[in-house]
């Protein structure tokens, strides 16, 4: 039986992965009836229907799962060793991947920029998802991850200062609702929260431990949301204490406590580890952290 071609089974991948002839076309740089002819070669080589086609798009079989997972796998290995054969070069130039906690932007963001003014050949993309990054597989070329200590084996972590944070409310909610006297005095007054009971940030934890379920009148599963709902005044919630002192609107009602800090780290794989590129971002980076907690 002959063996399918790559191309055929790449493209594939992409009318799966997207759902529609036309997305694929577009992501690999063809016509429509390029992608068209090599699904049916596809399917004619492997003898078995990859597609359900209908007016919406193409929807994968059994058969067409089973060839996405593995055209998945490959796919991703091939842009692990991209990215590897990339960063071998000795200029500090062309894509560097980074991947973020959601959040920390505005302190990430200003170190993108001055590093792109030190090394202008430098592209950036900056991504953050609920989800890990994979950077065995090539993902990205830098992770900020925050918690416990990473323990891949074959990734690098190195820590950067903690992310402190406090207990705050607005001026607003005070001129309205009074200032807790100190804890005793929280269930009287009304307070943000995350909305899910497992996650693991200890000072939402110590919130939902502390605070009766009745005295939470905010809600929400975007941590900027919630940082919103403080300022606007709807109650007391966490904030980051370097984002309390640039606001200016917000009045301390806890201060922050060792138990509360979230341990950032940056994490790299260790075969881009030592790259050029990658150094020049590590040393940047490390050096404008240490303004983080000033």
């Amino acid at each position: 039986m002959a063996q399918p071609a790559w191309d055929e089974i790449r493209t594939a991948f992409q009318v799966a992965r997207l759902g529609t002839v036309s997305g694929a076309a577009e992501v690999l740089g063809v016509h429509h009836a390029t992608v068209i002819r090599h699904i049916d070669a596809l399917e004619k080589t492997l003898g078995t229907r990859l597609f359900q086609r209908h007016a919406r798009g193409y929807t994968p079989t059994e058969a067409g799962r089973d060839l996405l997972i593995v055209a998945q796998t490959t796919e991703e290995q091939f842009a692990q060793l991209s990215s590897r054969i990339k960063g071998q070069g000795e200029a500090v130039a062309g894509e560097l991947t980074i991947t973020s906690i959601s959040g920390i932007a505005d302190l990430l963001v200003p170190v993108l920029a001055s590093f792109q003014e030190l090394y202008p050949q430098v592209q950036v993309r900056f991504l953050t998802d609920m989800r890990v990054f994979r950077l065995d597989y090539g993902e990205a070329h830098v992770a900020i991850r925050v918690g416990a200590t990473p323990e891949e084996p074959d990734n690098v972590a190195q820590p950067l200062p903690h992310l402190r944070t406090g207990l705050y409310a607005s001026k607003a909610y005070i001129a309205q609702h009074g200032q807790p006297k100190d804890e005793s005095d929280f269930a009287n007054h009304r307070f943000v929260c995350i909305d899910s009971e497992a996650n693991r940030a200890p000072f939402y934890r110590w919130l939902r431990n502390t605070i009766p379920a009745s005295a939470i009148s905010f809600r929400g599963t975007d941590p900027a949301a919630l940082e919103e709902a403080v300022h606007q005044g709807i109650g007391i919630g966490f904030v980051a204490a370097y984002k309390s002192r640039i606001a200016g609107n917000l009045v301390e009602i806890l201060p922050p406590r060792p138990e509360w800090d979230a341990p950032l780290w940056i994490v790299t794989h260790v075969d881009l580890h030592r790259t050029r590129k990658v150094q020049a971002f590590l040393t940047h980076l490390k050096e404008a952290a240490k303004t983080w907690l000033a």
